[in-house]
């Protein structure tokens, strides 16, 4: 029976094998490549058979599953390549999302649920509690992401016009999801943003020569 089988009906057997080993991955990557091979699979399946629908269906799946899959493999490059002296901000910038601000707008009140970390790319923000002012360039808001009660610590306030760009907790978790890799990555990019910039260079401490023995 199977050697009558044509070989439209095999790839379509195929086709079929790839979809239900997709649904099983938990990782981005490798699902959406196993999609991809689906997605030629069934167009070549739909074109031998002359089974239009199936045809036309993988062809407009074929480009988002293309593209999603660029976008992942473009992030993991973007992570293995950081140097330890990249800013976090750097590598996570193209992936975040661009609000306006007006000047006066309240971001977020200690004890508020923490959601969202931000990146100031311009103007300057106002940390009410410890009366700190935030200027361009400075990534924020990530302590109470990561903090075990999720609360924000201070109460943000826009000091003038600013451009904020926003990375919220699901998206972090979906960077994770699609390649434990890059939450590696994230993880020690987001350890050495937190640590003082004195604490990554500061020299081993060595143990004390010991005190000569008396004879």
């Amino acid at each position: 029976m199977l050697g009558d089988l044509s070989l439209g009906l095999t790839l379509g057997y195929l086709g079929i094998v790839l979809t239900l080993l997709s649904t099983f991955m938990k990782s981005m990557e490798p699902l959406r490549t196993v999609a991809l091979l689906g997605n030629l699979v069934g167009m070549s399946y739909g074109f031998l058979e002359a089974v239009w629908p199936t045809f036309f269906g993988n062809l407009m799946l074929l480009p988002l599953n293309g593209i999603r899959l660029w976008e992942i493999r473009k992030l993991m490059r973007d992570m293995e390549s950081a140097r330890r002296d990249t800013s976090i901000a750097e590598v996570l910038l193209p992936h975040m999302k661009l609000r306006r601000i007006k000047a006066g707008t309240t971001l977020f009140h200690a004890g508020d649920i923490a959601d969202e970390m931000l990146y100031l790319g311009s103007g300057e923000i106002h940390l009410v509690e410890i009366d700190k002012v935030l200027h361009a360039g400075t990534l924020f808001g990530e302590v109470g992401l990561f903090s075990r009660d999720s609360r924000r610590t201070q109460t943000a306030v826009c000091r003038s016009d600013c451009d904020l760009y926003g990375m919220t907790r699901e998206q972090l978790y979906a960077l994770y999801y699609q390649n434990p890799k890059i939450g590696f990555n994230l993880m020690g990019l987001l350890v050495e943003n937190l640590l003082p910039k004195n604490a990554l260079k500061a020299p081993a401490v060595t143990a004390p020569d010991a005190a000569p023995r008396k004879t």
